[in-house]
């Protein structure tokens, strides 16, 4: 389980370019399956990822809203393509290019998510990484009731801007 003492520091924690980071959840969000480079980069034990919430390795910098985003995308069937940054055990991050799937039961109903990660570009890290602090900022001004609508707002003002939807924006990262 995630401890409420953890701390962000600046160590930053690279994934080698032939890596694959992959877990699993079920409908709710709970860590059903990691792979051992998933426990490495997480810093946690198999014991200690199983069973919890996959936001256990939510990093601060991360917007709520970017993760609403994510939520409803697969939510809804879809998958959907992100870099992330995700917090480690010890406080570390590291950042990933990630691609979440639904996996479907029988009859068609959500059984569970898969994501299958990867080290990102470095070049589309110092482009999110902006768009991500501004996202950010604008929930931490708006207040917890309209965080997440205030974040959302950052990314489609963006989107509108650059006449991009929200795949080809990522895509041209």
């Amino acid at each position: 389980m995630k401890s409420k003492s953890i701390v962000p520091t600046q160590r930053e924690r690279v994934m080698r370019e032939n890596d694959f980071i992959v877990s699993k959840t079920d409908p709710k969000g709970i860590i059903t399956y990691g792979n051992p480079i998933f426990i490495e980069f997480s810093g946690y034990t198999e014991e200690e990822l199983l069973g919890s919430q996959h936001n256990i390795i939510r990093h601060p910098d991360m917007p709520r809203s970017a993760f609403k985003l994510v939520w409803d995308t697969i939510q809804g069937g879809n998958e959907v393509f992100a870099y992330v940054k995700n917090m480690s055990k010890d406080g570390g991050f590291y950042w990933v290019f990630t691609h979440i799937t639904p996996d479907f039961g029988p009859g068609g109903q959500i059984v569970g998510y898969t994501s299958v990660r990867r080290c990102p570009k470095r070049s589309a890290i110092e482009k999110i990484e902006p768009v991500y602090r501004q996202m950010v900022a604008a929930e931490a001004a708006a207040g917890a009731r309209d965080a997440i609508a205030a974040g959302t707002q950052v990314l489609v003002d963006l989107l509108t801007k650059t006449e991009m939807s929200y795949e080809e924006l990522i895509f041209s990262l």
